[in-house]
């Protein structure tokens, strides 16, 4: 008699977690189908003929020699009617200084700004865009970094062809190069994930964040909101905490064409990707309140999937119940139909960053990943002191 209790009470908790499991899906869902299919079906089709405003492109680098050699020249080929590249060398002693020194005659469109200062009440990044801001001469900036590639000549055309008088930012995508090992694979994977996020919200008006590595904005953008002042302070951030003060439900738009991509090398080891994650998580706690709830919302419908589907196979398993395991198959197998789908029109349109037939096993590894970063994420931190 205990035991067929036992077994009763176990069956009407199993009930509820499955609803539950529904409910959550049905959350993961509604990303997919009212944000993620604005960029799976958003046409590319810039007008490059629009009118090209000068643009000047801004470099931060700390001891970034050897990328410089390989960085610069792809800089001044640019094909572009009106610009200029500032790098803003931020107290290197690697050489870099003497390189740009010896060969800045060669190239055309490049100017050197060597910055020796550093100061309490703002970090050194920051302080290196806002020399960069003012010193500029294009209305234009357009960022990226040392260890960044552009993938084509036309990669300032590109961003700047969706740019217009509503329009004052424009989001880029940086792709991480493809190389082998498993860090690699899930460097790609994340990478692929969060900009089909950010870029996504971006069109429905909720933008929340870009990415360092490929963004442009209007000076007058920047000097309006008087730059970085709010945080100045705060190590990272003038991607996304700044995007986060300045954009708008109609100033913000996006640029997925092929030159307009941005390959930046990743990280080798999994300590040091682990350092790099940290860093860009820790500033999320300084997002706007809409932002973090419809962030943690998708991330956590994601856990609580995962983790509802696992308790309630065991106890399918265990008790052979095959009606809760059919349920159970029906709601995961519907969910991965129409994720599957989506993320294969958006793969193609982003470069194929992740191979289409590692998406299921992305889906669980994403899991393990939002499982630990955000227990990590919801403990104290220790202050930056490098921006690299």
């Amino acid at each position: 008699m205990e035991y067929g209790k036992i077994l009763h009470l176990s069956s009407i908790v199993a009930d509820y977690l499955l609803y539950a499991l529904v409910a959550f899906v049905s959350v993961q869902l509604f990303y997919y189908l009212f944000f993620f299919t604005r960029l799976a079906f958003y046409g590319k089709g810039a007008n490059y003929g629009n009118s090209m405003p000068g643009v000047t492109v801004l470099v931060c680098a700390w001891n970034e020699k050897d990328n410089l050699h390989e960085l610069i020249p792809l800089l001044d080929a640019q094909e572009y009617p009106d610009f200029e590249v500032i790098l803003l060398d931020d107290r290197s002693d690697d050489g870099s200084e003497e390189f740009i020194r010896e060969n800045i005659n060669q190239w055309r469109h490049i100017r050197y700004i060597r910055i020796n200062d550093q100061f309490d009440h703002v970090t050194p990044k920051k302080y290196a865009l806002t020399v960069g801001m003012k010193q500029a001469k294009y209305p234009i900036a357009l960022m990226t970094d040392a260890d960044c590639r552009p993938s084509s000549n036309h990669w300032i055309t590109a961003m700047t062809s969706r740019v217009s008088e509503e329009k004052d930012i424009v989001l880029g995508f940086s792709p991480y190069m493809r190389e082998s090992g498993l860090l690699n694979w899930f460097i790609r994977c994340e990478t692929f994930y969060t900009a089909v996020q950010y870029l996504s919200f971006a069109l429905a008006g909720l933008t929340y964040m870009g990415v360092g590595r490929n963004i442009l904005y209007k000076r007058s953008v920047f000097f309006a909101n008087k730059g970085f002042y709010t945080h100045r302070h705060i190590f990272g951030g003038d991607d996304d905490i700044f995007l986060n003060e300045v954009s708008t439900s109609y100033n913000t738009t996006i640029s997925i064409e092929e030159d307009s991509f941005v390959y930046s090398k990743p990280k080798t080891t999994w300590a040091d990707w682990y350092r790099q994650k940290q860093r860009h998580l820790s500033v999320s706690r300084y997002y706007k309140v809409r932002n973090k709830v419809f962030l943690g919302l998708l991330s956590g419908a994601h856990v609580a999937i995962w983790t509802l589907g696992m308790a309630l196979l065991v106890f399918g398993l265990i008790a052979k119940d095959m009606l809760l395991l059919q349920s159970l198959g029906i709601a995961f197998g519907v969910r991965w139909i129409i994720q599957w789908f989506l993320l294969v029109i958006i793969n193609l349109k982003l470069d194929k960053t992740v191979e289409w037939f590692s998406f299921l096993l992305m889906d669980f590894a994403l899991f393990i990943y939002y499982l630990v970063f955000g227990f990590i994420t919801a403990t104290k931190r220790k202050p930056r002191k490098s921006w690299n």
